[in-house]
């Protein structure tokens, strides 16, 4: 039973040989083809000579995996000790290794090349939309000083007219000093207020502007077609959005109002009590050194609140680099895992043919055991072994009893008994081996 075993095994093995070849054959020219439309967007120079390059290039990886694969399914099942099949499958793993380094990974790029591509222009893009989300933010950031500026405007506006028409601050009537300190005082608010307002009209043309570049980069990034033309269209758009970027950042108006605030304390002209009494005139000048303390804490406190604005970090600056198909497969291969697989598996599934080609080698040497030959013995063998060992074995005949031509009355010599032939048999298939092949 054990030998009629591995006599099938011996015939099934044989007979998917053939099928074994020509799966290589497939997997290798399959291999190949994905290998040029991977290398082919590598290469530069004219269309001529990238076809040729990219044509011998997988040429000779389709050969190289065939004839190494080859060689692993023929000799890999042979080798039964353990050191000799270790070293083997040392040389098929660094095999394997230069197969992927040389092969796999343009595969990869030929299967994800346009979606590794669209995945950067996304990665990009969203990149630009928090750029212009944290541009737009610090430059309407110096927009929630305007409240403070329009409060002191109006407390200097109305001090001015509580002091001209009932004299609150000096208790005399009319338009003083007093007066014109804190009319003065309201107008450089109102304007400081003023140019805060303006620029909130600039800012928002500027995202409006910025917005629509958006819309056209997401239109580049999902519409269909070839890849690169909208990788190329793409480039220009962000060129154009940058620019806006930048401009975003200028129009901030926290530098401006940090400045303002310094020259309201550090530029404040008191003019000179114009009081008709000396009483009125002291009056005068205590209100006007109020004026100058409300002034400089308005001051700190506009230039305090700029100062924060102004540490917010800037947008830095953002480079959009092209890339080609194989370079972002590499740089977004956690996302490609399934094409990653596809890759390496057309290139390394003859593992999985070198692992049953030897389990099954092995056990035809465990169940066919020493009689390996003899189960492929023909009848014609078998009939050649069996008269050679007939030959071998028969006793010779006896000496004999009258000496031809002797002389009349000689006694004759008693005739000595031949030596008993002593024959040992040999291995049949020893003799078979030395005798060539015998033919029916």
């Amino acid at each position: 039973m054990l030998k009629n075993n591995a006599a099938r095994l011996n015939e099934t093995v044989k007979g998917v040989e053939t099928m074994s070849r020509f799966a290589l054959a497939v997997l290798a020219l399959a291999s190949g083809v994905y290998t040029y439309l991977g290398v082919r967007d590598l290469l530069d120079g004219s269309a001529t000579f990238v076809f040729f390059a990219a044509i011998i290039y997988s040429a000779a990886v389709s050969v190289a995996i065939y004839a190494f694969w080859t060689f692993m399914l023929r000799f890999v099942p042979l080798v039964t000790s353990g050191v000799q099949r270790a070293a083997l499958f040392l040389t098929m793993a660094v095999g394997c290794l230069m197969i992927m380094a040389m092969s796999s990974w343009l595969n990869a790029a030929a299967l994800a090349g346009s979606a590794a591509l669209e995945q950067h222009l996304t990665v990009t893009l969203e990149g630009y939309v928090a750029d212009l989300d944290a541009a737009h933010g610090n430059a309407l950031a110096a927009q929630s000083l305007l409240p403070d500026v329009q409060r002191a405007a109006e407390r200097f506006s109305r001090l001015a007219g509580d002091e001209r028409e009932s004299g609150a601050l000096t208790g005399t009537t009319g338009s003083g000093s007093v007066v014109q300190l804190l009319t003065q005082m309201g107008a450089q608010m109102n304007e400081l207020g003023a140019s805060i307002t303006g620029s909130r009209e600039e800012v928002a043309a500027l995202f409006d502007q910025g917005s629509a570049h958006l819309a056209k980069l997401r239109e580049l990034v999902s519409a269909p077609g070839v890849i690169a033309p909208r990788a190329d269209a793409f480039s220009a758009e962000v060129v154009q959005l940058s620019a806006v970027i930048a401009a975003l950042q200028e129009t901030s108006v926290a530098p401006s109002v940090k400045r303002a605030a310094a020259d309201l304390s550090l530029g404040f002209i008191a003019p000179v009590a114009d009081g008709g009494s000396a009483g009125l005139v002291l009056r005068q000048d205590q209100v006007m050194e109020t004026v100058r303390n409300s002034v400089a804490a308005q001051s700190a406190a506009l230039a305090q609140a700029a100062d924060e604005i102004l540490a917010e970090p800037k947008v830095e600056p953002r480079r959009f680099v092209p890339l080609s198909p194989a370079e972002a497969v590499l740089r977004y291969w956690s996302d490609f895992i399934p094409s990653w697989a596809g890759a390496i598996s057309i290139d390394l599934l003859p593992v999985v043919l070198v692992l049953v080609l030897m389990v099954v080698h092995d056990a035809m040497r465990r169940e066919a055991g020493s009689l390996e030959e003899a189960e492929t013995m023909t009848a014609a063998e078998m009939l050649r072994a069996v008269d050679i060992y007939r030959r071998l074995t028969v006793e010779p005949a006896p000496a004999a009893a009258v000496v031809e031509g002797g002389e009349e009355g000689v006694p004759e010599a008693p005739a000595k008994e031949a030596p008993e032939a002593t024959v040992t048999p040999i291995d049949v298939n020893q003799r078979k081996r030395s005798e060539g092949p015998v033919r029916p």
